[in-house]
C-alpha cells in the first residue's frame, strides 16, 4: 500500500511540474469560497459559459478558436472529510465554430478548507487540480493548478481572493503563471446574492505578458439558492485586447443525495 502511495504521489508530482500556457477558453469561471459538500455528501455542478464575443484566433497552432464557443464541464465531488474534498471534472467538452463538438479531457481536484467555512468570518483553503488535456484544448498533456483561498464573510459583504499559480513550485517561483481570481458580493437575502468579480492572467512571475496580451475580465454575477438546485450565472466584459469582449456563464449545483434537515 505504501508503494502505491508513493507512486501516486510522484504522478501528481510530476503532473504539476509541468507548466501551462494561459489561453481563452476554460470550463470553469468560478471564485472558490471555501465552501465543500457535507461528509458523505455527492454534489454536481454543471459549469457552462458561452464566449459570445471573443478572440477570432486560436491561443497555439490547431487550437480551438474562442471567439462563439460553448465550453463546459460537468464536476463530481464527495465530501469526504469536514475539511477535505475530492472533485472529478469528466466530461470537458467545447462546441466550436471551427471545430464542431469536441472532448477535452478530464481533471481530478483535491480542495483542502478550513471546516465550516460558511459560519466563519475569515476562512481559507487550499485547492490542486490536475489535468489530462486533448491537444486541440492545451498544447500540453498534463497541466496543473494550484488556488489558495483566502476570503472574509462581513455580513452582508463577501470577500474573496483566489491567488491562483499555474504551474509547479519545482520550476521556482519565477516559472509560476500569475492568474488570480476575485469576489465581491453582497448578500441580499439567504437566497439572493449579486457580486462583482474579476478574473486576471498577468503570466509567469518571471515577466508578465505586455499590458496588451495580460487577460482582465470584470464581471456582474447573481446567485441564486432554490430547493431544486444553487444557480449561478454572470456576464463578463474583457478589459484589454488579450480578453474575450463578452463572455456569459451559468453553473447549476445540487447534492445528488443531501442529508436530511433534523
Amino acid at each position: 500500500m505504501s508503494i502505491s502511495i508513493t507512486r501516486l504521489a510522484a504522478v501528481l508530482v510530476a503532473a504539476a511540474a509541468i507548466p501551462v500556457g494561459a489561453f481563452a477558453q476554460t470550463d470553469e469561471i468560478q471564485v472558490y469560497d471555501a465552501g465543500i459538500a457535507d461528509v458523505g455528501v455527492f454534489n454536481l455542478t454543471w459549469h457552462n459559459n458561452f464566449i459570445a464575443d471573443g478572440l477570432k484566433t486560436p491561443a497555439f497552432p490547431a487550437g480551438l478558436m474562442p471567439n462563439h464557443s460553448l465550453n463546459g464541464v460537468t464536476e463530481w465531488a464527495y465530501g469526504v472529510t469536514e475539511w477535505f474534498e475530492a472533485g472529478l471534472y469528466l466530461p470537458l467538452y467545447s462546441v466550436a465554430e471551427d471545430r464542431g463538438p469536441a472532448l477535452n479531457g478530464g481533471k481530478i481536484r483535491l480542495l483542502f478548507v478550513v471546516p465550516h467555512a460558511d459560519d466563519r468570518k475569515f476562512f481559507y483553503g487550499a485547492n490542486f487540480e490536475f489535468s489530462y488535456n486533448s491537444k486541440h484544448w492545451d498544447e500540453r498533456t498534463f497541466t496543473s493548478e494550484i488556488r489558495p483561498i483566502v476570503g472574509w464573510h462581513l455580513k452582508p459583504i463577501d470577500f474573496i481572493v483566489n491567488p491562483i499559480l499555474d504551474n509547479s513550485y519545482l520550476h521556482g517561483l519565477k516559472g509560476l503563471d500569475f492568474a488570480p481570481a476575485t469576489r465581491l458580493a453582497y448578500n441580499v437575502n439567504d437566497k439572493w446574492a449579486v457580486a462583482l468579480e474579476e478574473y486576471d492572467d498577468f503570466g509567469q512571475l518571471r515577466g508578465f505578458y505586455d499590458e496588451r496580451d495580460q487577460v482582465h475580465e470584470l464581471w456582474g454575477v447573481f446567485d441564486h439558492g432554490t430547493k431544486f438546485a444553487d444557480i449561478e450565472a454572470g456576464i463578463g466584459f474583457g478589459l484589454t485586447p488579450g480578453s474575450d469582449k463578452i463572455t456569459l456563464k451559468l453553473l447549476v449545483s445540487r447534492d445528488l443525495n443531501p442529508k436530511s434537515k433534523k
